[in-house]
C-alpha cells in the first residue's frame, strides 16, 4: 500500500464516526465474540472496526440496531433478488407451512419447480441442493465421475463456494481436489495449459465474475474454452450461481454458449437455502438411482417444501422473464451513469459488471482480470464504504453492488447523487499524489 497520509487521516476520522454513531452496535459485537469467532459466521459479512447488524428490513430498505436506515443496494450479494418481505414470497411461505416442511417423501411441488428450472435454464436434467457451494461439489463430481479422470481446471479470481474459493489463489479450507489454476480472460495462456494438462475432468468458470468483482469473461474467451474443450474431452461447467439472473434464461443463453453442466443458486429458491446443477442428460442419468452403479446424491433439505413452493412462485410470478429484463436495464443504466460522473471528475475509479450485479473499483484503467481490479487500495475501498453508509447506503465493503426488485430509479438515482458526493468531496483522497 502506498504512502498516503490524507487517506489514512481520512479513513481514521471516518471510523471514528462509524464508532460513534453504533453504540449498540458495538456492545452486540462485544457479545458475539464471545460465542463467535471474530463475532462472525458468515466471513464476508464482516468488515473492520465492526459490522452493521441488522434490526429490521422491508422492501428495499434495512434498519440497524442504532436506528440507521439504508437503502439496501447490497442484495445479499445477488440471492435477495426479490427485496426485503416481498408479499408474493411470503403468502408461498404461508402456503408451504400449510402443507409440511419436511416430509420425507417425494411430493408434487419438487416436480413443479424442477420443471420449471430445467425448461428456463435449459437444462436436460436437474437435481436440486442446498447451495451453490454444493452444487458446484456435485456438479465436480460427476464430471470426474463421467470422464474417469481426477484434475479440474478453475480460474484465478474465480469463486465457486466455501470450498471452491480462487479469488486470490486458492483457499486454505478448499475441498482436496487437484487444481490447475488458469488466467480469466486470457485465450493463449488458457489454451497452453489445456494443451499441457492430459487428466483435466472439467473447467469451471464463472461467465462473469462475482467474488472476483464483477469481471465479465470476453465471449471470444469463452468460445474459445468451449471449442477447447470440447476437442479435449473435458467437460465444461459454467458457474450460473449469480450470473443466472442477468438473463431470462441465464448470461450462457446471452452469450449463445452452451456448457456441459450448470450450477445455480442463490435468488432461484425465493429467498430460501437453494442451489442446482444440472446440464447434459448421460452425464446427469449417473444420478439415476435405479441404476445398479448410481452415484450417490444426499441431501435432508435437498426437495424440502419451504424452498420448492416458494421457488416456483418466485420463478413463474415474481422474477418472470419481463422483470428480469427490466432489472437488468435498469442496472445496465446505473454501471454507465456511475461511470460517466467518474470520467466527468476524472476520478480514478471504475464500475464494471453486467446488468443488475455491479463492482465499484477505486482504480483507474480497464479491468480484466482480478490481478487488475487487486491494483486499488484498500484504503479508498473502506473509505467508499463507510462514506456511503453515512449517506444511507448500503453495499458491500468490497464494493459490490447487486439491485434487488424493490429498488427503484429514485433509490438509483440517490445512490448516484452520494457516489457524486464521495468524488467531489474526497479528491484529494483520491489523487495518486498527497502533495
Amino acid at each position: 500500500m502506498n504512502i498516503h497520509p490524507r487517506r489514512d487521516a481520512a479513513l481514521s476520522e471516518a471510523v471514528e464516526r462509524y464508532i460513534a454513531k453504533r453504540p449498540k452496535t458495538l456492545e452486540l459485537h462485544g457479545r458475539a465474540k464471545e460465542v463467535m469467532p471474530g463475532g462472525n459466521t458468515r466471513t464476508v459479512l464482516y468488515h473492520p472496526p465492526f459490522p452493521v447488524r441488522v434490526e429490521t428490513a422491508e422492501g428495499a430498505r434495512i434498519t440497524d440496531v442504532d436506528g440507521n436506515q439504508y437503502i439496501d443496494f447490497l442484495g445479499e450479494y445477488s440471492a435477495g433478488i426479490y427485496g426485503h418481505s416481498h408479499p408474493r414470497i411470503k403468502q408461498a411461505m404461508a402456503e408451504a407451512l400449510e402443507t409440511g416442511l419436511n416430509i420425507g417423501a417425494h411430493h408434487h411441488r419438487e416436480v413443479a419447480f424442477a420443471e420449471t428450472v430445467s425448461r428456463r435454464f435449459n437444462l436436460d436434467l436437474v437435481r436440486f441442493c442446498n447451495s451453490g457451494t454444493e452444487a458446484n461439489m456435485m456438479a465436480l463430481a460427476a464430471a470426474r465421475c463421467f470422464t474417469k479422470r481426477k484434475k479440474i481446471m478453475a480460474f484465478h479470481g474465480g469463486y465457486h463456494g466455501g470450498t471452491l474459493y480462487f479469488t486470490h489463489g486458492a483457499s486454505p479450507v478448499n475441498a482436496p481436489y487437484d487444481v490447475v489454476l488458469a488466467p480469466f480472460n486470457d485465450c493463449e495462456g488458457t489454451r497452453q495449459i489445456l494443451e499441457k494438462e492430459a487428466d483435466l475432468a472439467a473447467v469451471i468458470i464463472e461467465p462473469m465474475q462475482g467474488g472476483g468483482g464483477c469481471i465479465p469473461a470476453g465471449r471470444e474467451f469463452l468460445a474459445k474454452l468451449r471449442e477447447e474443450t470440447r476437442n479435449r474431452g473435458i467437460l465444461l461447467i459454467f458457474d450460473e450461481v449469480m450470473t443466472s439472473r442477468l438473463g431470462p434464461n441465464g448470461l450462457s443463453a446471452i452469450l449463445g454458449i452452451e456448457p456441459d453442466l450448470k450450477t445455480l443458486g442463490k435468488y432461484i429458491g425465493g429467498g430460501m437455502s437453494f442451489g442446482a446443477f444440472g446440464g447434459r442428460r448421460d452425464i446427469m442419468i449417473q444420478f439415476d438411482p435405479s441404476r445398479p452403479d448410481a452415484l450417490p446424491h444426499a441431501g435432508t433439505f435437498n426437495n424440502n417444501t419451504l424452498t420448492m413452493t416458494v421457488g416456483q412462485v418466485a420463478m413463474t410470478e415474481v422474477f418472470t422473464p419481463e422483470a428480469c429484463v427490466e432489472l437488468n436495464a435498469r442496472g445496465d443504466k446505473l454501471r454507465n451513469d456511475i461511470n460517466d460522473l467518474f470520467m466527468r471528475y476524472q476520478a480514478p475509479m471504475k464500475a464494471t459488471g453486467l446488468g443488475s450485479m455491479i463492482a465499484i473499483h477505486p482504480v483507474g484503467g480497464k479491468i480484466r482480470s482480478v490481478e487488475d481490479a487487486d491494483q486499488a487500495d484498500a484504503r479508498l475501498r473502506q473509505l467508499l464504504y463507510l462514506d456511503l453508509l453515512e449517506q444511507g447506503i448500503y453495499i458491500a465493503d468490497r464494493g459490490f453492488i447487486a439491485l434487488s426488485l424493490m429498488v427503484s430509479d429514485e433509490d438509483c438515482s440517490k445512490l448516484l447523487a452520494a457516489m457524486e458526493r464521495f468524488v467531489d468531496g474526497r479528491k484529494d483522497e483520491l489523487s495518486l499524489s498527497d502533495a
